[in-house]
């Protein structure tokens, strides 16, 4: 495993590199996390070279523009670390959504998508609302920067059963102190423009014969799996579901050998 950095206009771009072999795998990480979260990747160093970025308020990435992180950005950056070759992309959660506009922006160059309880298959319309409407900007930053409303009116919510427990705890993590919250402004808003056309991505999955895999925890209650049997719809001969024993957290180790097999089928 080896630590890389490059540059990228006015930004530095971490990335791990896992692996000497001949087939390149982009891994995208999930909110919060990092390139580290694929680290257990490594004891399948031999056919595979896994690249996992770190993305934009991530890890040791630096991103320096005036300007949102794009598909077209995010594009420009794989294929300055692999060239011209073509790809398999690994998505987990948040990684999942920037996977499936990576892979509508440039279908031609992804030979497989294997996405881990991807968000992006269905519109949150409160994210809608925080990062896509003008009003909702406004309120989001008034509400990061004065969080104690909203902390008792999530939990009144919480009290009468209004809102999914694991959502409850999963949102009050993000929020509970200033730092957090500044990091969530920033990755909600600098990652705002990944917003997947499922129409268009599921024309190009059969015209580019794309194989989707797509892999959900049973006991998950942030990114549910009727979310990926309605996208499979009409894409069956090329899209798959699998549900594993776990939580949201499907990128772990002990889900090492089913993460491999929809790699490699």
């Amino acid at each position: 495993m080896q630590s890389c950095f490059i540059h990228y206009r006015s930004s530095v771009i971490h990335y791990l590199t896992i692996g000497s072999g001949d087939i390149p795998v982009v891994c995208l990480h999930g909110y919060g996390e990092s390139s580290q979260a694929f680290n257990f990747l490594e004891e399948n160093k031999n056919q595979y070279q896994f690249i996992a970025i770190d993305l934009p308020y991530h890890g040791q990435t630096i991103w320096n523009e005036q300007e949102d992180f794009t598909p077209a950005h995010l594009a420009a950056i794989i294929e300055s670390i692999i060239k011209e070759r073509s790809f398999l992309v690994l998505g987990f959660s948040l990684g999942a959504r920037m996977a499936l506009h990576l892979y509508q922006y440039i279908a031609h160059k992804i030979s497989k998508v294997i996405l881990l309880a991807p968000d992006g298959l269905k519109l949150n319309f409160w994210y809608w609302l925080a990062t896509q409407t003008a009003v909702g900007i406004l309120l989001f930053r008034f509400t990061i920067q004065h969080i104690q409303w909203f902390l008792i009116f999530l939990k009144i919510l919480n009290r009468f059963k209004l809102v999914n427990a694991s959502i409850y705890k999963f949102t009050f993590h993000y929020i509970k102190d200033k730092k957090s919250r500044d990091l969530l402004y920033q990755r909600w808003i600098g990652l705002r423009k990944f917003r997947p056309n499922l129409k268009e991505i599921k024309k190009q999955i059969v015209l580019q014969k794309t194989i989707v895999h797509l892999l959900y925890g049973k006991h998950d209650r942030i990114i549910l799996p009727a979310r990926g049997e309605q996208f499979r719809k009409g894409i069956e001969t090329y899209c798959t579901i699998e549900i594993l024993d776990c939580g949201h957290q499907v990128l772990h180790e002990k889900n090492l050998n089913e993460i491999m097999q929809a790699i490699q089928n």
